[in-house]
């Protein structure tokens, strides 16, 4: 869970000003202590990257509805991209990877 910034302040500004330890703190405010060491470093949450896809998910979508039965290395060979990266996109569009009907004793 990310904390606001004003209460991330305030618990930094009641440890200095009442002088009191790591572990008093935490105990007070109900966080961890390692939440404190890191935002006496980083006031700030780390921002989330928003990174432009270089897939169409238009065409991925149709190429899932052609071709089911295809593998991400066969997609990623047709999208000139990883793997890695048709498995991310496939998830994005809530695409499971490909399973078998029938449980693994029955295949015996």
């Amino acid at each position: 869970m990310t904390y606001s910034r004003d209460f991330r302040e305030r618990v930094l500004k009641t440890r200095q000003e009442e002088n009191l330890t790591l572990a008093e703190v935490a105990e007070r405010f109900k966080v961890a202590i390692a939440s404190v060491v890191r935002w006496g470093k980083v006031l700030e949450p780390k921002r989330t990257r928003n990174k432009p896809t270089k897939i169409d998910m238009e065409a991925l979508k149709r190429d899932v509805e052609l071709h089911p039965d295809a593998y991400h290395y066969e997609r990623a060979a047709r999208f000139g991209i990883s793997e890695s990266g048709i498995r991310s996109a496939l998830k994005r569009l809530g695409v499971s990877r490909k399973k078998n009907t029938q449980a693994s004793q029955s295949r015996l």
